[in-house]
């Protein structure tokens, strides 16, 4: 896989993301590879274009001869648990470029649009030696703020007619937002739509490190804008690396990691302990959720 061959990582992501015999060890052995890629979250709600706008992501970064990889997190089936693909057959025009990575993730259950074992996925492209790694969403709006906490650089996308220039004037993707991009800006309103962005933003504190957010007018149809979306993400990343705040939101991202490894690790582990016999005792009124749930985490009442 550090050698870059494209199927060995394919394999990589199936063992950590899938949670396979060995993900663990697998796991410790990439976390070494924290921190090599620059990240790059792209959230915003359905129909603002994401997909289409990381596909013109990708082209750009490719001309200025970096590597790229997409981690693409789609609406999970009811039925099979896993991702709908959605996002993948948007991009295909780079399937065949071997410096271009792409994988399709499920949500499973996980609020906030992004994968409960995002961060594993993440240092598996690091180690393949990805230099711009992009974590698309799964487009639940106003409730994205998870990915502050995963990336480096989060850029929200929004369009003309949605509302959604509104909806970031309250708290959740106004405050994560590095760069927004207003895609679509082949309709009429996108001016407005900059207009209120500016606006909004304007009343808000400087992010850490003293980082303006950038608001930028796109076109996914066309390309108009995606050079300058491009250059403020760069721009973005070397404000980072410059002011300092890159290793604060490192820090935050490895708090984060850990955080999920807990929760995952009590969970399996709690529900691993749960019988027939405790669902026994809630049906006869004998226990109540509250406080077996409370005896199953801490080891107790195994029967």
């Amino acid at each position: 896989m550090r050698r870059g061959e494209p199927a060995a990582a394919a394999r990589a992501l199936s063992v950590v993301t899938e949670e396979r015999p060995g993900h663990e060890e697998l796991s410790r052995l990439l976390f070494s590879d924290h921190g090599r890629s620059h990240t790059v979250g792209l959230c915003g709600s359905p129909g603002s274009g994401k997909s289409s706008l990381i596909n013109r992501l990708v082209a750009h970064f490719r001309k200025r001869g970096e590597t790229v990889g997409v981690l693409a997190v789609d609406p999970t089936s009811a039925f099979t648990g896993g991702a709908f693909l959605g996002d993948r057959l948007r991009i295909q025009e780079h399937a065949l470029d071997k410096g271009v990575f792409m994988r399709s993730l499920a949500t499973r259950g996980m609020m906030g649009g992004l994968n409960s074992t995002i961060f594993a996925a993440i240092h598996v492209l690091e180690a393949y030696g990805v230099q711009r790694l992009i974590v698309e969403t799964v487009g639940t709006g106003q409730d994205e703020v998870d990915v502050a906490e995963v990336v480096d650089t989060v850029v929200c996308v929004t369009a003309p007619y949605q509302g959604d220039e509104f909806q970031a004037m309250k708290a959740g993707t106004m405050e994560i937002g590095d760069v927004f991009a207003v895609n679509k800006a082949d309709l009429p309103e996108v001016e407005r739509t900059v207009a209120a962005l500016k606006d909004a933003l304007s009343l808000a504190p400087r992010k850490g490190g003293g980082w303006a957010p950038r608001v930028t007018p796109v076109s996914a149809l066309s390309s108009k804008g995606v050079t300058e979306l491009g250059n403020d993400i760069v721009e973005h990343h070397a404000h980072l690396e410059a002011s300092g705040e890159l290793r604060e939101r490192r820090r935050r991202q490895l708090r984060r990691e850990l955080s999920l490894v807990i929760s995952r690790r009590l969970y399996r582990d709690a529900l691993e302990r749960v019988t027939e016999g405790h669902i026994d005792l809630l049906s006869a009124n004998k226990a109540d959720p509250q406080t077996l749930g409370g005896k199953l985490l801490a080891g107790k009442n195994r029967k």
